[in-house]
């Protein structure tokens, strides 16, 4: 089963038929369906390590100022108990099994076109803020068997993300130089399976702090690319980048 990263983007994507919402069921439609889906979002963003582990988990509208039709819409995706279970057995006792969460857009704005039956079941990973980004890429390491399990492993955040200069209501901008370098230059280490600099990429220069201004939506990727093994061909289903300054490249490992 492969492993994903999606650029999410603009929570409105999950009511849009655009080309990146057609990318992502393009992505759906190329596999057989998985047992499960393991989702880590940028938007479970906490001081802590939790795994989603209900039976039916709730459609979480974790925005504002949108529109009534996205605020009402849901995604009645199952939960899988035993999934969660074993996340917590390749990560140890200290992931906790959590029953208020649910599915952030973070998760559903994508998934809802992956899947658009709702009919996988998906479990959610928080990603603990207080770790360093060697941690989530080695979680993501030892996520990898899930792989071998028919679970799909799905990052959901941006590789650039800076909505202090993305261009609001404005269609058509051109990215800016420096997300474009960035993206870029990403892309290439990940092509060349050059994992350390993107772990690193706080080291990056002054392109990676525009990019990055905070870390919640590039550490995604870091479990994506921790769970990618050696002969896993690397492709790029969705790419483009919105309002200037996010992002919307998705990487797929297998």
């Amino acid at each position: 089963m492969p492993a994903v990263f999606f650029g999410h983007g603009n929570p409105m994507n999950a009511l849009a038929d655009n080309t990146w919402t057609r990318g992502w069921a393009a992505i759906g439609a190329s596999m057989p369906p998985p047992g499960g889906v393991l989702c880590i979002s940028a938007h479970w963003y906490v001081p802590k390590a939790a795994v989603t582990a209900m039976s039916r988990p709730r459609t979480i509208h974790d925005f504002g100022g949108f529109p009534r039709q996205l605020h009402e819409m849901q995604y009645p995706a199952p939960g899988s108990p035993p999934l969660a279970q074993r996340v917590r057995e390749l990560l140890g006792a200290d992931v906790r099994a959590d029953d208020r969460w649910g599915l952030d857009h973070g998760a559903w704005a994508v998934l809802c076109h992956v899947f658009p039956r709702a009919d996988v079941p998906i479990v959610q990973l928080s990603i603990d803020e207080t770790q360093p980004a060697s941690h989530h890429y080695e979680i993501g390491r030892r996520l990898a068997p899930l792989r071998e399990e028919g679970i799909l492993l799905a990052g959901s955040g941006n590789i650039v993300h800076n909505l202090h200069t993305y261009a609001w209501g404005r269609e058509g901008v051109e990215p800016f130089d420096w997300a474009r370098r960035f993206e870029s230059r990403a892309r290439d280490l990940i092509a060349a399976g050059e994992h350390e600099p993107l772990v690193g990429y706080e080291n990056l220069g002054a392109d990676a702090q525009l990019s990055v201004p905070t870390p919640e939506h590039y550490l995604p990727l870091l479990y994506v690319l921790g769970a990618r093994e050696p002969d896993d061909a690397v492709s790029y289903p969705v790419d483009g980048i919105d309002g200037g300054s996010v992002s919307m490249l998705t990487v797929r490992f297998g």
